[in-house]
């Protein structure tokens, strides 16, 4: 199984993160490793094998204090307390304040954003794909540690679509800074969303979009400004599952806990 360890600062000792690859794991065909080698897919409705899911499931569940709060990932910014929320709710983002309770976020190009609060208190996970990050899931997940104790707030961004393969078309924009200009954020912001997006010169209405720099205007709108991770492309690099790349793929996690 292969993994990845938040690269974040001054998080405390009592917070587990972890993020998964590809490999190391027992399915086949379109979800294996990229190589012909056993992949790490942990999503149960994209047609993969049961049997190999629950195997791949149970190789992560062994290096966590308890199994995932899954859910059924909508789009939306609705966030729950993973310590009360039954497996496969409706949401987009979770928050934990018990010791032992496992938030997850599954991701295959989408933006997985870990939060942990330097006190120790509170940790978060969001799945953040463009409708969420327009609807405000990131800001939402922030207010919602807050409210459960939070003192500063450090963010993580995981492996998600890189700027140079993200395109959208105009829409995207539009919603983009119309929730800016709704919001009332100051001008720079709106700005900043703006550069977002680069016109793709032979492909009029069609845009090139930084998801991660998308990510950073709402968490620095929610006053998060500890961030960390970025930059790793899940369409560009094979170690990771891509639906813009390969469309019938697996899942990855992104999970967060207070030990």
């Amino acid at each position: 199984m292969q993994l990845i360890i938040p690269d974040w600062a001054n998080v405390p000792q009592n917070i587990g993160a972890l993020s998964t690859k590809r490999g190391g794991g027992a399915s086949q065909g379109p979800y294996d490793d990229g190589s012909g080698g056993g992949g790490l897919n942990l999503g149960t409705h994209v047609n993969d094998a049961p049997q190999a899911v629950a195997s791949n499931r149970a190789l992560l569940a062994a290096v966590l204090p308890a199994e995932p709060v899954w859910m059924t990932q909508v789009h939306s910014n609705h966030v729950i307390d993973a310590g009360d929320a039954e497996i496969g709710v409706e949401a987009d983002a979770a928050i934990a304040t018990r010791p032992g309770v496992v938030c997850a976020v599954q991701t295959a190009d989408c933006l997985p954003v870990l939060f942990a609060d330097l006190q120790g208190r509170v940790v978060g996970a969001a799945h953040a794909g463009w409708r969420g990050l327009v609807g405000g899931v990131l800001q939402n997940t922030v207010e919602r540690m807050r409210q459960a104790g939070a003192g500063q707030i450090v963010a993580w961004l995981g492996p998600a679509i890189g700027p140079e393969q993200f395109e959208v078309g105009a829409d995207v924009l539009s919603a983009f800074t119309d929730a800016a200009q709704s919001a009332q954020v100051a001008p720079r912001l709106l700005t900043q969303t703006q550069a977002c997006f680069h016109p793709i010169s032979a492909r009029p209405g069609k845009y090139l979009a930084d998801i991660y720099g998308l990510a950073r205007i709402a968490l620095q709108q929610a006053g998060v400004q500890g961030v960390y991770g970025g930059g790793l492309c899940t369409v560009t690099d094979r170690m990771f599952y891509s639906y813009r790349r390969d469309h019938v793929t697996g899942r990855m996690a992104s999970l967060i806990w207070l030990k």
